[in-house]
């Protein structure tokens, strides 16, 4: 394979690690701190992309629109959470399950009547519409944007959970949720602003991916399984370094097995046989690197502590 399309599939890799990031540490850090399970995660990415769509044409601002459809998703979470799930936190799991599963429907349904089934394409930002010169490689300026995106949330989590008065509290209610709440700590509303900043996480994820994907009813949920699986990988209730960490090994595994393994299997068989099986291997790669990583560190690569 050609050098500069290995370097340009090793950054697609890179990017779709970092928006797996970002859906990653706002669900690791829900079940890990509030012990819920929210298939519902992937609604709050389509939300963030519907919005941004929607605010682009109104603020005529691609930075201001995406900022307003973060505050408005981490509202919405704020709501769901006093809503529909507060009454979950002591049931046992499947009721999370089932309850969060109502929701995708829900909103999918909502969705569709607010902003029609038809998907809709979102121009990036017309600073970011051009290619940076990386060697000798185009490379779309939006998704290095994307890259620089999730490393700032990265060194953002970093310093708010171990370096500040509120990631304290956060870790306390993590490990001994009745001790924090016997010191006076008000666990309900710390609980709600966690949830809050999970959700605003996932629709920061969906308003960067809006120019990359089509925005389209159901897009949180192709993305969901995958997040899981970084979860899995990465350690759960583990945002830096696990989530990260989880995420771009995903990423890299799932676009370098897409673009490699159809290539490998034709020094051995046929175009249309590689083709096949190199994609059928493909989508199965992170799966096996799931397993490997769990035979040898069962609780993940950085379990919670």
């Amino acid at each position: 394979m050609d050098a500069l399309l290995l370097v340009e599939q090793g950054l697609n890799g890179l990017q779709l690690g970092v928006m797996l990031f970002l859906m990653a540490a706002g669900l690791t850090l829900v079940f890990g701190i509030m012990d819920l399970i929210n298939l519902a995660h992937g609604t709050f990415y389509m939300v963030g992309a519907y919005l941004t769509a929607a605010l682009v044409p109104v603020l005529d601002s691609f930075p201001l629109a995406l900022a307003a459809a973060v505050l408005l998703t981490a509202l919405l979470g704020l709501v769901v959470e006093a809503v529909a799930l507060r009454t979950l936190y002591r049931r046992d799991h499947l009721d999370q399950v089932l309850a969060t599963f109502g929701l995708i429907l829900f909103f999918n349904e909502l969705v569709k009547i607010v902003f029609g089934p038809v998907p809709i394409f979102l121009n990036p930002p017309a600073a970011l519409a051009g290619t940076v010169d990386l060697f000798g490689l185009k490379y779309p300026a939006f998704r290095l944007a994307i890259l620089a995106v999730g490393l700032a949330v990265a060194v953002f989590l970093w310093l708010l959970i171990a370096r500040t008065r509120v990631g304290m509290l956060i870790r306390a209610g993590a490990t001994n949720r009745e001790m924090v709440m016997a010191l006076g700590v008000d666990v309900r509303l710390l609980f709600g602003l966690v949830f809050a900043l999970g959700c605003g996480l996932a629709g920061l994820a969906g308003a960067m991916a809006g120019p990359v994907l089509a925005v389209q009813v159901g897009m949180g949920e192709q993305i969901l399984i995958l997040t899981f699986v970084v979860i899995v990988i990465g350690g759960i209730g583990s945002p830096p370094p696990g989530a990260l960490a989880g995420a771009l090994l995903v990423g890299m595994v799932d676009t370098l097995g897409r673009a490699l393994l159809p290539a490998a299997f034709r020094l051995v068989m046929d175009a249309a046989n590689a083709s096949a099986a190199g994609a059928a291997l493909a989508s199965m790669a992170i799966y096996v690197l799931m397993a490997v990583v769990l035979a040898i560190k069962p609780k993940g690569l950085f379990p919670a502590h």
